[in-house]
């Protein structure tokens, strides 16, 4: 099944949908503020992108930590795994799993490019 975690307020994931919606592309939409993310989820999408990759430093949810919780995220996967628990919205958004791969934020070029 393929899976697309986002924000519904986040244009960049509005996007996505409507790439995949343009494609007739079958997909279960998972929004983070609402249904949260599981540890399990972090931990293997962490085994499968960079944590650089995953976690989102232009974000106001970043802009807004204290620094020292930001160089900790930077320095420590540890911390960096709780802040993004404890909020999701510090995930670079969307996140696409089709189970064969994890595309992170959205490039019409690689959604299209994507074989279902």
């Amino acid at each position: 099944m393929i899976t697309l975690y986002g924000i519904k307020t986040c244009d960049t994931c509005r996007k996505a949908r409507k790439a995949l919606d343009a494609r007739g592309t079958h997909y279960q939409y998972h929004d983070l503020r609402e249904d949260g993310l599981s540890a399990e989820h972090l931990e293997a999408w962490l085994a499968r992108a960079e944590l650089a990759t995953l976690l989102n430093t232009r974000s106001t949810t970043w802009r807004a930590l204290a620094a020292e919780d930001q160089q900790s995220a930077k320095a420590d996967p540890t911390h960096a795994q709780r802040l993004i628990l404890a909020q999701p919205t510090l995930l670079k958004r969307p996140v696409l799993d089709t189970g064969e791969r994890l595309l992170i934020g959205f490039t019409p070029d690689d959604y299209a490019a994507l074989a279902y």
